[in-house]
């Protein structure tokens, strides 16, 4: 895709998340990588009413190039791509299921959702949990950065998701496959549950590799 192409992306996946429910107000941002830099949404914009030539183009040092200013939390997509740098698109939301998730206490921090259904295992995989951080706060970029060598999702804990992948409609799918899941985790909480074993788990990471 081009430039306008994945600015019109950008917008249409944002306005599907806002009228699904997924995300409110101005809450939640997405990125797309593009050859000198990144796409993002901006600051204090309401993903259901995007407008493609408003998006924010930073450069790859995340000086804004054109567009309106960028999301407070570029920084973090910033640092998630300098460790990933296979992948071409982030997003980042404050969904329901999946910020009560990373309010609860006792959390594995290695892995903050149990391996419920394959579709989780395999367009999330694992979910390390980072510890809590202000929002805005600069040094929430060097701990992204260090979970995101070993893993593409990650929960902030009294935040939410971030999801990065090869391209946006993967990153939409698998944070919309982890909203999904903190949901299940919370209906199921009380009840006795069966998850995937290890070995399970490590048959769908065989066949179907990230």
């Amino acid at each position: 895709m081009n430039e306008q192409e994945l600015r019109e992306q950008i917008v249409m996946h944002g306005r599907s998340l806002y009228e699904r429910g997924l995300t409110s107000g101005s809450s939640g941002n997405i990125s797309v990588r593009i050859q000198d830099g990144f796409l993002i949404t901006p600051t204090n914009a309401c993903l259901g009413r995007l407008v493609p030539s408003r998006i924010s183009k930073l450069d790859i040092q995340g000086n804004l190039r054109d567009g309106d200013k960028p999301s407070k939390e570029a920084f973090l997509h910033l640092a998630m791509y300098r460790s990933r740098p296979n992948d071409q698109a982030i997003v980042h939301l404050h969904s329901t299921y999946s910020v009560a998730v990373s309010c609860l206490a006792n959390l594995d921090p290695a892995d903050a959702l149990p391996p419920i259904t394959a579709y989780y295992v395999m367009r999330v995989g694992r979910l390390p949990l980072i510890g809590y951080f202000p929002p805005g706060d600069l040094a929430l970029a060097g701990e992204v950065e260090r979970v995101a060598c070993e893993s593409r999702a990650m929960l902030l804990a009294n935040h939410g998701p971030v999801v990065s992948a090869n391209d946006l409609d993967s990153a939409v799918y698998a944070v919309e496959e982890l909203e999904e899941t903190a949901k299940l985790h919370l209906l199921l909480m009380d009840r006795m549950t069966r998850y995937l074993t290890s070995e399970q788990t490590a048959e769908l990471k065989r066949r179907f590799p990230s």
